[in-house]
């Protein structure tokens, strides 16, 4: 592992909005390495470096807006070498609800326009995800509006539960060990 990317929209009218759980979660770890994400214009987003194993690890939160994560991301990745099978993604997902959180190898994107940028930029797939449920809102056509929007009380509540029990994961995430850390996340 040597980079984690948390995906949201940069601003304060995004801030808490359901799009942006994976900038919470970066947040979240940030504060519980007891580090802080700065400005990196080469990246076009917020960043830290940390020494994991003996390896830098990298966290990023792309300021490029959603829709063009990708840039942010591969950027990095050309400028350190690092492979797409070196990155996890945190994002958010519509086909979970509030509450879960799910780790998973490649896959499909689900429509989220973000995955769909850093696939295009890396022009693969193949990267780990870490999907936090924000739920759906039942019609295909209120989902902008609904990933734009604040969660309800209720949702907060059952969102920051998902970060924090996967954040419990963390230490074999670092270490690289995705099969024990989709067994601990998945089983409650």
């Amino acid at each position: 592992m040597k980079l984690i990317v948390g995906l949201g929209n940069p601003g304060n009218e995004y801030e808490n909005t359901r799009h942006n759980a994976g900038f919470h979660w970066i947040d979240c770890l940030a504060d519980e390495l007891k580090i802080t994400l700065k400005p990196e214009t080469r990246f076009q987003g917020l960043c830290a470096r940390i020494i994991q194993e003996n390896t830098d690890l990298w966290l990023l939160e792309p300021q490029t807006y959603m829709n063009r994560s990708g840039q942010s991301v591969a950027a990095l990745c050309r400028f350190y070498k690092i492979s797409p099978e070196e990155i996890l993604v945190v994002h958010d997902e519509l086909d979970l609800l509030p509450g879960v959180a799910k780790l998973k190898w490649s896959g499909g994107l689900g429509g989220h326009n973000g995955l769909k940028d850093i696939v295009a930029q890396l022009g693969t797939k193949d990267f780990w995800r870490l999907r936090i449920g924000i739920g759906h809102p039942g019609d295909r056509d209120a989902v902008v509006q609904y990933v734009l929007h604040p969660p309800r009380k209720d949702e907060v509540a059952l969102i920051h539960e998902a970060i924090d029990r996967s954040l419990q994961i963390w230490p074999l995430l670092a270490q690289g060990d995705f099969q024990s850390a989709m067994l601990k996340l998945h089983t409650k």
